[in-house]
């Protein structure tokens, strides 16, 4: 599978070869990891050793998340200015202008840069501490149609 790599080690101890494998695989579901690593356990017990999960974010994940941030900002916008043309009996027209004004990022610590061991973290405080956030502050300036061009349309 494209998601996993396997790395064999034979080597002689006296009188008998020892063969060593190590599987990386790459998980973008907890659930499924979890479910791995309790099968692998359960079926090979203690000759496989399960070492804690190491958590990162790809570009195009990171990249996504920016995208989704912005179109929801927007959203807000758009849903703001709606309800303040609404208090003041007129409807909201289409947007004249949209711009982007910051995105601010932040978590998302991968493993080797925190300051205390990973091996002294719960796995909750590991995903927590690789969780990746963002926020976006736009700008959008909307078109303000009256009351009675809302009328005649639906004339």
């Amino acid at each position: 599978e494209e998601n996993m790599t396997v790395t064999e080690d034979f080597s002689r101890v006296e009188n008998t070869y020892q063969m060593e494998a190590e599987v990386c695989i790459v998980f973008s579901d907890f659930g499924k990891m979890q479910n791995v690593c309790n099968l692998l356990i359960e079926k090979l017990g203690t000759s496989v050793t399960i070492s804690p999960p190491h958590f990162y974010h790809t570009p195009e994940a990171v990249d996504t998340l920016r995208r989704q941030v912005c179109v929801a900002a927007v959203g807000n916008t758009r849903r703001k200015a709606q309800e303040v043309c609404r208090l003041f009996g007129q409807s909201l027209g289409k947007p004249l202008l949209i711009r982007e004004e910051e995105t601010k990022e932040w978590g998302g610590h991968i493993d080797s840069h925190l300051s205390s061991s990973p091996d002294s973290l719960t796995l909750q405080e590991r995903i927590q501490n690789a969780t990746a956030y963002a926020s976006c502050r736009v700008f959008a300036v909307f078109e303000i149609k009256g009351k009675e061009n809302r009328r005649n349309k639906l004339l």
